[in-house]
C-alpha cells in the first residue's frame, strides 16, 4: 500500500517541480515590459488655407473665406461685401497667386490642371478653379458656401490651390462661354495661404 502510495504521489511531484520557477527567472519575467499594445493612428488635421479678398481698382469688394478639404472636395467659406445687391456674381480660383495688377488680370485664367473646358462644378465637365456663382442680398453680401472639385490643399501637387489667385467678378458666370463664363470685370483679387 505504501508502494502504490508512492507511486501515486511521484508525478504530482515532478509536475510540482516542473512548475516551480527560481525567484531570479520570476523576477526578470515581471520586469519584460507588457506585450506592446498598437499605437492609435496619428489624428492627420484637415488642409485648410485661407485668402484675403481685396477690392481691385475702382471696386470696394472684399472678403475673407476659409478653404477646408473633406471627402475629395475643397469647400469654401466666408463672406464678401461690397457686392451689388440682390446679384451673382463669377466666383474662382484662378492659375496665379498675383494681384498686382490693377484690374486683377495679373492673376491670370481659371486654375485648370486638369485642362478640361470651362463649366458648372458638379454638372460635368469644368476647371478645377470654378464654382457656382455668388449670391449677394439686398446689402450687397455674399455668404459663401462655394464647393470645387479636382483640387486640393497644401500637398504640392498639380492640383494644389495654395498660391493660388481667387476672383470674384462683376457679372455672374453663364457656366458655358469659353474659358471664362462671361462673368466679366474683376471686382476682388486675393492669394490662398495655407493654413487657417
Amino acid at each position: 500500500m505504501r508502494r502504490s502510495r508512492s507511486l501515486l504521489l511521484a508525478p504530482l511531484m515532478i509536475a510540482c517541480v516542473a512548475c516551480s520557477q527560481p525567484a531570479s527567472d520570476l523576477a526578470t519575467e515581471s520586469a519584460l515590459p507588457a506585450d506592446p499594445v498598437a499605437e492609435p493612428a496619428a489624428v492627420i488635421a484637415p488642409a485648410t488655407a485661407t485668402v484675403t479678398l481685396a477690392p481691385t481698382e475702382g471696386n470696394q469688394t472684399a472678403g475673407t473665406l476659409s478653404f477646408t478639404f473633406a471627402d475629395g472636395v475643397v469647400h469654401a467659406m466666408g463672406e464678401v461685401t461690397g457686392l451689388k445687391p440682390d446679384s451673382q456674381h463669377g466666383f474662382h480660383i484662378h492659375e496665379t497667386g498675383d494681384c498686382s495688377a490693377p484690374d486683377g488680370t495679373s492673376a491670370g485664367g481659371h486654375f485648370n490642371p486638369a485642362t478640361t473646358q470651362h463649366g458648372r462644378v458638379g454638372e460635368g465637365e469644368h476647371h478645377g478653379g470654378d464654382s457656382d456663382n455668388l449670391a449677394s442680398n439686398a446689402d450687397g453680401v455674399a455668404s459663401v458656401h462655394a464647393s470645387f472639385e479636382g483640387v486640393t490643399i497644401g500637398d504640392g501637387a498639380t492640383t494644389d490651390i495654395v498660391g493660388k489667385g481667387v476672383i470674384v467678378h462683376a457679372d455672374a458666370d453663364d457656366y458655358a462661354t469659353q474659358p471664362t463664363g462671361n462673368a466679366g470685370a474683376r471686382l476682388a483679387c486675393g492669394v490662398i495661404q495655407a493654413g487657417g
